[in-house]
Formats: structure tokens, C-alpha cells, sequence
């Protein structure tokens, strides 16, 4: 990168703080979708989890419904006899309980529905995850489609589909694999499900994909490509008809280095080099293998924190970098979605070796202390420095609408908070403001309800 290019970022970066929220350059309709599946499938804790939520401004859920955890005898290498297109034929009680929590609340609500697949839907029987078959797939989602009916009206299909762990074979041969198995699934899923009339003016999402690849996780960009049977300059390789979709879905993770981060390989896709996903879909919109101008759903995002010591930043950081990463999001007018993955993190594993295996991206610890991220998500406040100015940008989540907030700051070596200013923020509570840098100094917004409760933001400083 040349001497030049970071002071043109930062340049393009101040301009899309001080540019009005409503502005083009920001989507006009993006929303927040949370995900808490551990919280909202324990009947102890679903009531408090979607409390919880509802009291940040979240209006929108989603939920990754395993195939195996409804289907009958899905341990079975036998199909038992009956009508899988018949709803009554699963079991759906691990999942009504949280679609019908959102439904009742006026929140839409994202379905993936995803392998691990019964073992009798797959090709060869030999586990739940090696090549399921369409036909049986088009079949769950068409009795998915009659048991929710209207409750859904956002569907998507498998979660994360370059991962093993939810889809193989992943490479055959040295070449990707999953693409086309992909492709198929997906279309005889859309099919499934506008058989139903009530799911007929549904949102329909392609990818699910997650971020970066390797030997054994084919890399997000060569599953797009391939998934629409597209070589590296984006031209056709056999014939391939359009894809039928409403928005790509992508976890655009980072990782300790922060929501900037930019991965060597260019066939990753983090936050931070999202216009790669951007300039893939314009190019596939262009060879007209998928609808142009594609809208980006970034469904499952979050900032993994200590106790795990490999992906895992301190709390304070973990604060900050989720408004950077959300301030990201909004900016962008192609991201039509922004989310957080989990209320409380994933419980520690008894390996000591493989202790922190799971997600520690939650706004609790897994034992339900709340992190400086409860607040951050609350109130999120982002603060990056550029030279001699920090940047600030915030939102007032539970409130879209025109309110004021005060910005406090704590300079480094002086005792106590003071105000740093007053600021009113736009009709859907959005805000920003430019402050002198000086280091160490650290930032927190306030503000106050209409019914008078005052709420207060993490201290967050520029990093």
C-alpha cells in the first residue's frame, strides 16, 4: 500500500461519519437481527432472553433449525414410511417455542434451515452431513413451509455451507466440492417452499457462507463462484441458469485484529474487505447468474472476547469493536442486515486443550455477567482516531427517533468524566461527532428516555 492510501481512507472515513445517516450512502431500511439459540431454547431463560432483546430496539430474530432435530428416526440409515411433506410428521416443539416468542412480539423472524440432515437423507447413509439428498430436502421444506406458514416471512437455506461440519464433502479430488452440492439444495429448497401459497412473497437468502477457507473450509469467494458455475474472471463454465434469490447471506467474522482487518487471501471475506462480496455479486449479476444488484445480509456477526485466548480481544476491546463493526454496516448501503451472535457465551468445554472451542461472542459471560458489550450493543459508540481527530459515531438503538445524548470523555490523567458536548441525533437516532485526539482518553455516551430512565454507554476508547 502506498504512503498515500491510508490518508485517503481515513479521508473517505471521516466524510461517511459527517455524511447525514439518511444520505445515500447508508441503507435506509438496514435492521439489527439477533441470535441467542442456547438463551431462547431454554424454557428458564427464553422469557428473560427475549426481554432482554426487546428492551435494546431488536425487532428481528433468527433461528437456525437443524434438519435431524425435527425429522423422525434421524439416526435411523432407513427412511421410516411416511409423508415427509406432512408437518405433522415432526417434531417442531424445540422451535415453535422461539418463533411464536418473536411472532407475538411483532418481529420478523429469519429461518435457516440447515443440515445436520437425518442420516437416512443422505446419499450412502453413512453420517448426516455427507451429500443429502434434494429430493428428501425439498420435501422437509415444504412440510417446514406448511407449519409456519405467515409466522415466517424471511427463509434461508443451510448455515454455512463451505464448513464441513454442516456440509460434505467440502473438496474432491483437490477441487471444491460443496458448491454444486449447494446449488441443488438451494433450489429445491426455494421450490419447497414456494409450493405453499402463504410463503409465496417470502425473502428468499443464498449463501449463509462463512468467511475464510483453507484446506478442509472451501474459501467464501471460490463457493460463490462455483455455486454459480463461474471460473475467476467471472465467466460461465457449463450452462447454468440463474439463481432465484432475494439477498446473499455472509458472517463477515473478524478476528483480534479488529473489524479492519484485511486477510491476505482474496478469496476471504471479512468486514473489513466486504466490497470484495460486493464486486463478486455485480459480477455474477452481470454473467446473469444471479438477479443484479443484489442486497448483502450479514446475519451472523460478533466479537469473540477473553476467556479464549486465540480469537478472543479483552472486554474493552470487545466493547469498541462491535460499534466499529456496526458503524461499518450502516455506511454500507448494500448491507440490507447487521446482527449479533449471542446473548451469553457458549459454556466452556471439560477439554482443557479445547476448553474455549466454542463462541464467546456474547454480551454475557457463560456464567450471565454482563460485559461492557451489553452496553455497547445498548448505546453503541464508535470511536476511531485519524491523526489528530477521533471520529465518533452512535446510534440510540431503542430509540429510532429524534432525542439528544451527551458525550462524555475521561482524558488520561485527570480524575473523573466530564462533557465533552451535546448532540441531537437524526430522526432515526443516529448521531456523530468529531473530538481532538489526545492519548489514553477515553469516550461514554448518556442518555435519557422519554419516561425518564438514564442510560449509560461502555467506556470506549480510540483505537
Amino acid at each position: 500500500m502506498s504512503r498515500i492510501a491510508p490518508l485517503i481512507l481515513a479521508l473517505c472515513a471521516l466524510i461517511a461519519v459527517a455524511a447525514p445517516p439518511g444520505d445515500a450512502r447508508a441503507s435506509a431500511d438496514q435492521s439489527m437481527t439477533f441470535e441467542a439459540p442456547v438463551d431462547l431454547a431454554n424454557p428458564a431463560t427464553r422469557t428473560q432472553a427475549f426481554d432482554e432483546i426487546s428492551s435494546f430496539g431488536v425487532k428481528s430474530l433468527r433461528i437456525v433449525m437443524l434438519w435431524q432435530n425435527v425429522a423422525p428416526a434421524a439416526t435411523s440409515r432407513i427412511k421410516p414410511d411416511f409423508d415427509a411433506t406432512d408437518p405433522t410428521k415432526y417434531d417442531w416443539s424445540a422451535y415453535d417455542p422461539q418463533v411464536d416468542g418473536a411472532v407475538a412480539r411483532g418481529w420478523k423472524v429469519l429461518l435457516t434451515v440447515s443440515g445436520p440432515v437425518p442420516r437416512w437423507a443422505t446419499n450412502g447413509a453413512k453420517d448426516n452431513v455427507t451429500r443429502p439428498k434434494p429430493k428428501e430436502f425439498q420435501a422437509f421444506v415444504t412440510a417446514a413451509a406448511r407449519h409456519f406458514g405467515t409466522k415466517i416471512s424471511r427463509w434461508s437455506i443451510w448455515n454455512e455451507p463451505n464448513q464441513p461440519q454442516f456440509l460434505m464433502p467440502q473438496y474432491r479430488k483437490g477441487k471444491p466440492y460443496s458448491p454444486g452440492l449447494y446449488r441443488r439444495l438451494y433450489q429445491v429448497g426455494v421450490k419447497g417452499l414456494k409450493k405453499t401459497a402463504s410463503n409465496r412473497g417470502d425473502t428468499f437468502l443464498l449463501g449463509e457462507t462463512s468467511p475464510r477457507g483453507n484446506s478442509k473450509v472451501v474459501f467464501p469467494l471460490d463457493f460463490f463462484r462455483r455455486m454459480l458455475c463461474l471460473n475467476s474472471s467471472y465467466k460461465k463454465t457449463k450452462k447454468c441458469g440463474k439463481l432465484d434469490a432475494d439477498g446473499y447471506a455472509h458472517h463477515a467474522y473478524t478476528t483480534a485484529k479488529g473489524p479492519r482487518f484485511v486477510p491476505h487471501d482474496r478469496r476471504d471475506v471479512t468486514l473489513g474487505v466486504l466490497s470484495r462480496l460486493e464486486v463478486a455479486l455485480d459480477r455474477a449479476g452481470k454473467a446473469g447468474s444471479l438477479p443484479r444488484g443484489l442486497p448483502i445480509y450479514l446475519t451472523e456477526f460478533g466479537i469473540q472476547s477473553r476467556p479464549d485466548r486465540i480469537q478472543g480481544v479483552s472486554f474493552a476491546k470487545q466493547a469498541a469493536y462491535l460499534s466499529i463493526a456496526e458503524h461499518m454496516a450502516y455506511v454500507n448501503p448494500r448491507v440490507r442486515s447487521f446482527s449479533q451472535y449471542l446473548m451469553s457465551d457458549d459454556r466452556p468445554r471439560a477439554s482443557a486443550l479445547n476448553k474455549y472451542a466454542g463462541f464467546e461472542s456474547g454480551l454475557r459471560t457463560s456464567k450471565g455477567k454482563k460485559k461492557p458489550a451489553y452496553k455497547a450493543f445498548r448505546l453503541p459508540l464508535a470511536v476511531e482516531n485519524y491523526g489528530s481527530t477521533d471520529v465518533l459515531w452512535g446510534l440510540v438503538r431503542q430509540y429510532r427517533q429524534a432525542t439528544a445524548v451527551r458525550i462524555e470523555v475521561d482524558p488520561k490523567g485527570k480524575k473523573g468524566w466530564r462533557k465533552l458536548a451535546d448532540v441531537k441525533t437524526t430522526g432515526t437516532g443516529v448521531y456523530s461527532l468529531r473530538a481532538t485526539h489526545r492519548k489514553g482518553q477515553r469516550y461514554r455516551v448518556k442518555w435519557t428516555s422519554p419516561s425518564g430512565k438514564r442510560y449509560s454507554g461502555a467506556a470506549v476508547r480510540s483505537y
